[in-house]
């Protein structure tokens, strides 16, 4: 398969490839789903009772720092290569990456720029998910075989990631455009957070691209075409520096997933978001258009 792993693959090309047996060493698919406590959904039960043929379950809250106290932070080197090792993941996999939201993606673009955070650029999204999956009529299964151990070795790009200092010190600098991809009312203030205790607004200078504003409605990704014009409309140079940033650092990874399908691959992400940020930074740097009442 070589090391060009096409980003985005369908729901035809991974049935030809589970059809044919080709599900191994070499090709790895992971079922990445997760979802926010007011979904109301559990993706491992989920997934232990319907997923393509010979995916393997990725927890996005297991293969995290687990000293945070802010939601799946990104792990170690180590964590992370022991973690997709034991998927059966080594170097030389093709991983192709997916999740059953509503959307067509949600939590599986997180995955993605882990993988490729880590020194693996073979990883695909499988475009309209596991939604997508279904609607084509392809089969689903409840049977699951874990696969044999594999030896993952994994270099992380530190350039990729940005801290709550490199934020802060950019408010100043505007070295980089803040993409937040969360609802549009959120941004603004205007509507709750999911989480406990967090209010929103944003961070000062940011634009609001919505995640789900990279999707048709269908579940698959925007063509590259309406991806760039997106990105013009909502005021975003795509031939600057760019980090995204959401609720917790999922849906922020739809906007880099968008960057370098634009042909601009190396757009960051801010890993504690907006949890972090609201919990962390001055009041005068927690921007509402509806006056705060804390």
């Amino acid at each position: 398969m070589g090391l060009q792993a096409p980003t985005l693959v369908t729901a035809k090309w991974l049935a030809n490839l589970v059809k044919s047996n080709l599900v191994g060493p070499r090709l790895r698919i992971l079922d990445t789903s997760w979802y926010l406590p007011m979904m109301k959904r559990d993706a491992k039960k989920e997934f232990a009772q319907s997923h393509v043929p010979g995916a393997s379950f990725f927890d996005i809250d297991e293969c995290s720092d687990r000293d945070s106290k802010y939601d799946h932070m990104l792990p170690s080197e180590q964590f992370f290569a022991d973690y997709v090792g034991n998927l059966g993941i080594g170097n030389d996999s093709h991983v192709v990456v997916y999740d059953a939201s509503d959307f067509g993606a949600f939590s599986c673009t997180r995955v993605w720029w882990m993988f490729r955070l880590f020194g693996h650029p073979q990883v695909s999204v499988l475009n309209g998910g596991f939604r997508d999956w279904l609607k084509k009529g392809y089969t689903a299964t409840g049977t699951y075989t874990r696969p044999e151990a594999a030896t993952f070795t994994a270099t992380m790009n530190r350039s990729w990631v940005r801290s709550f200092e490199d934020i802060t010190d950019n408010i100043a600098t505007q070295q980089f455009q803040v993409v937040d991809v969360r609802p549009h009312e959120r941004f603004c203030g205007k509507a709750p957070e999911p989480r406990e205790g967090v209010k929103p607004g944003h961070i000062p200078g940011s634009k609001c691209m919505p995640f789900l504003e990279f999707l048709d409605d269908d579940g698959m990704m925007l063509s590259k075409e309406k991806l760039k014009k997106f990105f013009e409309e909502s005021k975003v140079d795509l031939n600057k520096p760019i980090c995204g940033s959401c609720g917790s650092g999922v849906t922020a990874c739809h906007m880099v997933l968008a960057a370098h399908l634009c042909g601009a691959p190396g757009a960051t992400v801010y890993d504690g978001s907006w949890y972090e940020w609201f919990s962390k930074a001055p009041s005068e740097h927690v921007v509402s258009e509806v006056k705060r009442k804390l």
